[in-house]
Parts: structure tokens; C-alpha cells; sequence
């Protein structure tokens, strides 16, 4: 939504490109409580609209550039209130900011269809956004510089909690998972520069060192979760601890994937200072 809204805006794609590819292997998105104009006191639109018409509007009530909040448990990460889009961002585990509509945009996922032919429909909820700097974002160099202490990390923290980290078994693991996300995968939108698109793929890489080192990896079957598929068998004391142990690395990835996803902002909004 971030990446290809922010090329619609920058005149690099046409609306219903950015609207293709932001529903991709989707079934549909639509946006609720859009604002019906900037007038004051205009209320929101009666109904669901179309990503079409949601990112016209979004640029008409003055958007330039979208932005990415990835929040979790005390870490409101791209965040700036007020408490109910915080809350909101915070359930849904990721938000995405319209700084100059002042609107904030939750997603909430369905399920529709029959079994065997499940598809996503994605319902975009529309709250209000307070001026204000983002929590806890870094530039992107400062990620940059992050991402390669925290795949050192990362290896080595593998490694010390008999999980296969470092070497072919992970290494199998990691490529399974990539093929598994590279289906429904999104490369960042024209306009991002090499920089941008290098942090986020370390970034999503550290984080799938994470999540098969706590065993969250798609299908991973019996024991999903607890980190027994890459490892030793382990107590729930040793699970606590592999849990504690990686979650600063966990931060840095997503404080990193947040930074990519807004670099392309930043730069607008510099280009009209």
C-alpha cells in the first residue's frame, strides 16, 4: 500500500497500476470512513470505495507520501497517536500513514470462499492521525548499519541456543521459507533507491532467521512456534530464553523494514521543502 501508493504520487505508475499491484494475489481491498472531501466537518464516505478512488482522495485531501508503522508490545514503531490509531495499528501488528490527510489506515483481513479456494479481502479502516514525529524510526543508514550487527547476532545467538543457525539445515530452512513468501512477495515500488531495496531484503532475511528460530514458519507443523524444528528439544524456560534473546534482533529488522518502506517519503517530502 505504502510502496506503490507513494510511486502513484510521485507520477511514476497510473492509479489502477498502483491499485493491481497493492491487491496482487488478493481477492479485493477496499477503504472505509475515507473522508468524503477536505471540507471541515465533511463526514466519511457511506460506504466501502476502491483503492482507485481511496488514493485519489488521499492525494486531493493532501498526501504526498505514505508511510509504514509496524508496531508490537511496547514498541509503537512509526507511530504518533492518537491512542485509538495506536491501538488499532497495534492489534493488526501494522498501519499506514497519510501524514498530510491526517488519516492513519488499518488493515483488517477476511477469509472468502469456498475451502480449497480461500482468498484474502483486506478492509482498510480509515482513523484519524496526530501531527507528530514518528516513533522510533531510524534513517536509513542508521538501519543499515543495525542490520549487519543484528544478522551477526542473529548467527551467533542461533548457534548458542542449539538451533542449526549457521549451517546447512538453516540454511535449507531459509530457502524454503523465501519460496514460500516469493509467491505473494512485493519488491519495492519505482523511485526507491539500491539503498532501500538492500535494507529491506537483509531485513526480511534477519527475520526469517528469526522466525525459524522460534519455530513461526509456515507449516512448519508439529511444534510450530517453539523454535523444536531448527533445534534441540528444549523446556519452556530454554523457550523463554531463545524468546528474549532475539527479540532485539527482531526489533532492529522491523525498525529497518520500516525505514525502507518510508525512505521514498522522506525524499518527497525533502524535494518540497
Amino acid at each position: 500500500m505504502a510502496a506503490w501508493g507513494n510511486a502513484l504520487f510521485a507520477g511514476l505508475i497510473s492509479p489502477d497500476e498502483a491499485a493491481e499491484r497493492i491487491v496482487g494475489e488478493d481477492a479485493a481491498h477496499r477503504v472505509a470512513a475515507l473522508p468524503s472531501s477536505a471540507a471541515p466537518g465533511a463526514g466519511p464516505e457511506p460506504e466501502h470505495v476502491g483503492l482507485t478512488l481511496a488514493l485519489g482522495r488521499l492525494r486531493s485531501l493532501g498526501t504526498h507520501g505514505l508511510r509504514v508503522a509496524l508496531p508490537a508490545p511496547g514498541h509503537p514503531l512509526g507511530l504518533s497517536g492518537p491512542p485509538e490509531l495506536n491501538s488499532r495499528a497495534l492489534d493488526a501488528g501494522e498501519a499506514v500513514l497519510a501524514p498530510g490527510a491526517g488519516l492513519g489506515l488499518v488493515p483488517e483481513l477476511y477469509e472468502a470462499g469456498p475451502e480449497g479456494d480461500v482468498q484474502v479481502e483486506v478492509v482498510w479502516h480509515c482513523l484519524p492521525l496526530r501531527d507528530g514525529p514518528p516513533a522510533d524510526v531510524p534513517s536509513l543508514a542508521e538501519a543499515e548499519r543495525e542490520l549487519a550487527e543484528a544478522m551477526r547476532e542473529a548467527t551467533d545467538l542461533l548457534t548458542k541456543l542449539d538451533v542449526a543457525g549457521s549451517g546447512p539445515v538453516a540454511d535449507a530452512a531459509l530457502e524454503a521459507y523465501r519460496a514460500r513468501m516469493e509467491a505473494g512477495r512485493r519488491l519495492l515500488a519505482p523511485g526507491y533507491t539500491p539503498r532501500a531495496v538492500r535494507v529491506l531484503e537483509l531485513a526480511q532475511r534477519v527475520r526469517a532467521l528469526v522466525d525459524i528460530a522460534q519455530g513461526d514458519v509456515p507449516g512448519g507443523g508439529k511444534g510450530a512456534g517453539d523454535g523444536r524444528e531448527h533445534g534441540g528439544a528444549v523446556s519452556s524456560s530454554e523457550i523463554a530464553a531463545r524468546a528474549e534473546a532475539l527479540r532485539p534482533v527482531e526489533r532492529t529488522a522491523r525498525r529497518a523494514q520500516v525505514a525502507a518502506y518510508n525512505a521514498y517519503a522522506e525524499e518527497l517530502e525533502r524535494k518540497r521543502m
